[in-house]
């Protein structure tokens, strides 16, 4: 008889397994802090990170602390301050509710707590690591709390193999400040990473609060947005359609005060941009939604990041009508007036019939322009009159021997002793040499595709596609070389980042100056752009290819099988190619086709897809011998 193979896991090892749920990298960590502090009632929160937080996050508030036996407890697993029974998951008000976090953190991380409720002469200090308590001792400390974790995943070696590299583990923290920093404008918060600061956020509005985090030039993008219904309440801002960018990343929404990913209210605002928005664009927003709690189930996903609705159609349906009235109330939306041109009446000056005069125009109905130099003079004075009243005056006279400038010289006369061809075969040639060109001077078919013939039929090109892949190939043996080619600037122009952004820049710039953009900073988050790659073109200007090169990188679906380099190389070409639409010349076709069948690959696009299709003649001739 076998024994029992079932057994309970001991705690150790459940609470890191639940954190393989809750704490996925360093920012999960300080989303789950940060929110903590949120819950405790503090207007003033500071984040400390080192190495990304791989070494370091510190979280300091002035909340309401903890006592004694709280700060033991938080530790354990399942033990919150936020709820009782079951029924108080439909009443939720508070960032946190299920009791993981903390415990999950302290079973892969070193972790010290210091608190004291403000009523408490004596704070505690409790040291743990791995989930064991190392220490716990009184001490006078500040009101508040501080907590220190350190060395996060040091027992499980996997996952701490599996982070990025400190700038993109900083990205995700930056992302997770971001939407806390957001959703609670009231709070003030700062964020210092390896000694330096990146955000210092006083208490303000809302807008004042989007400036503050994506740079002032965000002053005059927004569009404020505001409805008031029994269902919700929404409140924040949309960002005015010439400014929108070809990928996702700044969209925020906020479902009580919580970061949700919805796509199904992302649809509802991009329906209210679907008359003024390319189809390849996405709005900047940030939208706050209050409803009752009741009506919603945030137990839904273990980063609390999705939400079911009771009645999700009519939050629909008020969400894509605020948005949609925002921007017509502030005539960003397009809108017919039919008293427009009634609205011009105060610009024209009326004058009473009688006043009003006919131009009177002369003109000498004797002048001939053909007529010779000895005419009479007469006639000679009315055509110069006639000059006159044209608006033109002679400068100079004719020269008398003007016609001896045209006389053939001797060695334009051995061209007549070259044998003539016959007037008959020479415009046959002519022509057969036209008819030549035309068929095989490659043509194109609505701004997008080029038709190009070939032996056993015809080609179809994807024109975007086409550059894109060619400029791919140039940028990846640019920074295989680091030496890529740059088009000097007439007029340096200056860009303004956000933070994120700026990060970024500051992780990439050598990629990038490799690649041919001539950069350098100019302050903490502004950069003066003197060149650009020359395989760019004219087409962009320059802070818009930094822009959208920016955002691609940031929001490239395939990271994590790119290098950086063949990331940024792709990004770029996506950003500066040629887009379906633009209109090509003979030469400019003929160009753009021999550099692509120079490339490696020119059949495959950037996004796995055909750049090339081929009709044979056959495969017509069997389609026209088809009955109807």
């Amino acid at each position: 008889m076998t024994s029992d193979i079932i057994q309970l896991l001991p705690d150790a090892v459940a609470n890191q397994i639940a954190a393989g749920e809750v704490v996925q990298r360093p920012a999960s960590a300080v989303k789950e802090l940060v929110e903590n502090a949120i819950d405790a009632g503090a207007d003033q929160i500071k984040l400390i990170v080192k190495d990304a937080g791989k070494s370091l996050i510190q979280v300091i508030d002035n909340g309401c602390g903890m006592s004694v036996t709280d700060a033991r407890l938080c530790f354990e697993r399942h033990a919150t301050s936020k709820i009782r029974k079951a029924e108080d998951l439909f009443a939720i008000r508070t960032m946190g509710f299920r009791g993981e976090a903390m415990a999950s953190i302290a079973a892969i991380a070193h972790v010290e707590l210091r608190s004291r409720r403000v009523e408490d002469e004596l704070g505690t200090i409790v040291q743990i690591e791995g989930s064991t308590v190392l220490d716990q001792y009184p001490e006078n400390i500040p009101a508040g709390t501080n907590i220190c974790i350190k060395n996060l995943f040091y027992n499980i070696p996997a996952r701490r193999n599996f982070l990025k590299s400190n700038a993109v583990e900083m990205r995700h923290i930056i992302d997770e400040f971001q939407r806390v920093a957001l959703a609670h404008p009231e709070i003030s918060f700062s964020l210092h990473s390896d000694g330096n600061e990146v955000f210092r956020l006083p208490k303000e509005v809302l807008k004042q609060r989007i400036v503050h985090l994506f740079g002032n030039n965000y002053n005059q993008r927004l569009v404020p947005v505001e409805e008031d219904t029994t269902i919700l309440r929404i409140q924040g801002f949309v960002g005015k359609p010439e400014f929108a960018k070809k990928t996702r990343g700044e969209q925020f929404f906020f479902v009580n005060k919580r970061f949700v990913k919805d796509p199904y209210l992302n649809h509802a605002v991009m329906n209210a941009f679907e008359d003024i928005l390319p189809s390849d664009s996405f709005p900047f927003y940030v939208l706050c939604i209050d409803i009752d709690p009741a009506k919603i189930d945030i137990n839904v996903h273990p980063t609390k990041t999705e939400i079911k609705y009771e009645d999700e159609k009519s939050i629909y349906a008020i969400l894509r009508s605020a948005v949609k009235r925002s921007l017509g109330r502030y005539n960003i939306a397009p809108t017919l007036d039919f008293d427009q041109e009634t609205s011009f009446n105060h610009m024209i000056s009326q004058k009473p019939l009688d006043e009003i005069q006919a131009p009177t125009i002369t003109f000498n109905p004797s002048f001939n322009p053909f007529e010779s130099e000895g005419g009479s003079s007469t006639t000679r004075t009315s055509t110069r009159s006639a000059d006159y009243a044209m608006g033109f005056e002679k400068k100079t006279a004719i020269p008398q021997n003007w016609d001896t400038l045209y006389q053939i010289t001797e060695q334009d006369n051995t061209a007549q002793q070259l044998p003539l061809i016959p007037t008959e075969e020479k415009e046959k040639a002519e022509q057969e040499e036209i008819k030549t060109s035309v068929v095989k001077q490659p043509f194109q078919l609505h701004n997008r595709y080029i038709v190009s013939q070939i032996h056993s039929g015809f080609m179809l090109i994807d024109q975007q596609a086409a550059h894109e892949r060619i400029l791919y190939e140039q940028f990846v043996e640019h920074l295989e070389r680091q030496q890529g080619l740059s088009q000097q600037s007439l007029f340096p122009q200056t860009i303004e980042l956000s933070n994120s952004d700026a990060a970024l820049m500051q992780e990439i710039l050598p990629d990038i100056q490799s690649l041919g953009f001539q950069l350098r900073p100019f302050g903490k988050t502004t950069y003066i752009v003197d060149g650009i790659p020359a395989d760019v073109g004219n087409h962009l200007n320059e802070t818009t290819v930094i822009e959208q090169l920016l955002e691609d990188f940031k929001n490239n679906k395939d990271e994590l099988k790119m290098s950086k380099r063949e990331n940024l190389a792709k990004s770029l070409a996506r950003s500066a190619a040629l887009k379906s639409g633009t209109a090509l010349d003979h030469a400019s076709m003929a160009d753009l086709i021999d550099k692509l069948f120079a490339c490696t690959a020119p059949s495959i696009s950037l996004q796995g897809k055909p750049i090339i299709i081929t009709y044979t003649l056959q495969e017509l001739a069997e389609r026209f011998a088809k009955t109807l």
